[in-house]
């Protein structure tokens, strides 16, 4: 049964082309569940956005700058946080210490509600904030009306987020794809006759986006009770609370990697709203970044997939295959890339007619499609090396490289090339791009120069302290505990030793 949970079963392979072809299927099973889940949430903020505009505009500017603003600040930290948990539950599943994953779940179970509560006041004052901004009293007061619904949506992430890295380390991918595109569907149904059949506005709309979140919650919440998570989930116990400040560091860690990536975005949306004609110039980035964040959803699905590979096969003990499938999957993440890469290049202008028919604004995407494509381009490689970091537990050092090259680097190089230079949108995006370029460049030499044994040994070394404080705790008897597990134990014993 592990062998078939693991998705490693045995196969006669010699020839590289027969290695690549089974490190890929690995890969799709966690990858495209992955995009699926990425790209039919997204959608659902989209749709809602879509039904809202038919409300009014006021509504609209509203609910955008909730989404754009105050749900990034908080989704970054949400999941940002959430991947400390795909990391320490690949480790574990990968090092077969099955019993682990449901400890690691209840864990997030315990940090990410309270970093939510934490968050509800910034929503609660969410118009007086908007209108400290200098937004308009009318807009800042709409704003401040939607942002109060959005506040269970924040808790159903909480819950939802983990429990798919808590599947997705298992290889049970298939259920989130089915359970996110359920969600989707009865999400524009229920809109459809929440906003438009019984004209409820604004509370339809949004009563429609809280019932398809927590219908995905509760779906996973069935699936993981119901039993189809037997070697993972033991149940509910009191070790989840033992040994808890390693895993808050690594939680802040992850939420300040991710969340300075999706600011980044924000930040430069807000320098756009000071150009010249700031109504074309915020119209036409936000085109761009639509275009753009569609595309990184397939990047963000080779995230996830870098992330389980490399934990599983670190936790597992296997250098070699883990840096196999790196470059697996970049070669995958990048021949993509290409593609569409391509087709921005070909057909940028014509994307513009997609999402407005203002000739101005048209002419402005068109004059960013260069720059566009290239930023696609890049999609296609930092996410896969955001996935290697946060695999290898190296989520602080990624945040370290995401205030240098994002915000030392690429935001104030926009300002100056957008202000001082006149470049003013293009300027902006270019530092985006040399921003995001610096980053990447910095990963590709991180891991590059990565000793790959030497966090195989490092991760052992967690694992097996992280047992002995949870055996502990348990009160259970440490000889017995190890009389189970001898051969782990009897590997880990040198580095448990050093921490003691």
């Amino acid at each position: 049964m592990e062998e078939r949970l693991l998705g490693t079963e045995a196969e006669d392979i010699s020839s590289l082309s027969g290695k690549v072809w089974a490190e890929s299927k690995k890969i799709w099973r966690v990858t495209f569940p992955a995009m699926l889940a990425r790209g039919t949430s997204f959608g659902i903020l989209l749709v809602t956005q879509a039904f809202i505009g038919h409300i009014g505009d006021t509504e609209l500017a509203a609910y955008a700058l909730v989404q754009i603003i105050g749900i990034r600040f908080a989704c970054g930290i949400i999941l940002g946080m959430s991947s400390a948990t795909e990391t320490l539950c690949g480790q574990a599943f990968g090092a077969k210490q099955y019993h682990m994953l449901g400890i690691y779940l209840q864990r997030s179970w315990i940090i990410n509600p309270v970093t939510v509560t934490i968050l509800v006041p910034v929503y609660v004052h969410t118009s007086s904030i908007f209108k400290l901004l200098g937004e308009e009293d009318e807009i800042a007061e709409a704003a401040g009306h939607i942002a109060l619904w959005f506040i269970p949506i924040l808790y159903s992430f909480a819950f939802s987020l983990t429990i798919q890295k808590f599947l997705q380390c298992q290889l049970k991918n298939t259920i989130i794809g089915w359970l996110s595109s359920i969600s989707f569907a009865v999400h524009v149904l229920l809109s459809w006759l929440f906003v438009y059949v019984l004209d409820w506005g604004i509370p339809g709309a949004m009563g429609a986006l809280i019932i398809s979140n927590w219908l995905l919650v509760i779906g996973e919440f069935v699936y993981m009770f119901g039993g189809w998570c037997k070697s993972t989930w033991k149940g509910f116990t009191w070790a989840a609370f033992a040994n808890l400040w390693p895993v808050i560091k690594l939680s802040v860690s992850s939420g300040i990697m991710l969340c300075l990536e999706l600011w980044y975005n924000a930040v430069l949306v807000l320098l756009a709203g000071y150009m010249t004609n700031a109504a074309v110039a915020i119209s036409a980035f936000s085109i761009c970044l639509n275009i753009s964040a569609w595309e990184l959803m397939v990047g963000l699905g080779f995230l996830t997939g870098a992330s389980v590979r490399v934990s599983n096969e670190l936790g597992r003990g296997n250098a070699k295959a883990a840096l196999f499938a790196i470059k697996v999957i970049l070669g995958t993440s990048i021949s993509i890339g290409v593609v569409f890469w391509i087709l921005c290049l070909v057909f940028g202008r014509q994307i513009a007619y997609i999402f407005t028919s203002e000739e101005d604004v048209a002419e402005e995407v068109s004059s960013l499609s260069v720059l566009l494509a290239f930023s696609i381009l890049l999609n296609s490689v930092q996410p896969v090396l955001t996935g290697v970091a946060v695999g290898s537990r190296r989520q602080s050092m990624v945040a370290y490289v995401n205030i240098g090259s994002y915000y030392v680097i690429g935001v104030p190089l926009g300002v100056v090339l957008a202000y001082v230079a006149k470049l003013e949108v293009q300027g902006i995006w270019i530092g985006m791009i040399i921003g995001v370029a610096t980053q990447t460049a910095v990963l590709c030499f991180i891991t590059y120069r990565t000793n790959w044994d030497e966090q195989v040994n490092a991760n052992f070394r967690t694992i097996s302290v992280t047992c002995l404080h949870i055996t502990c705790a348990a009160g259970v008897e440490l000889a017995g505990y190890i009389s189970k597990n001898s051969r782990f134990f009897c590997f880990c014993l040198p580095f448990v030793m050093k921490d003691f």
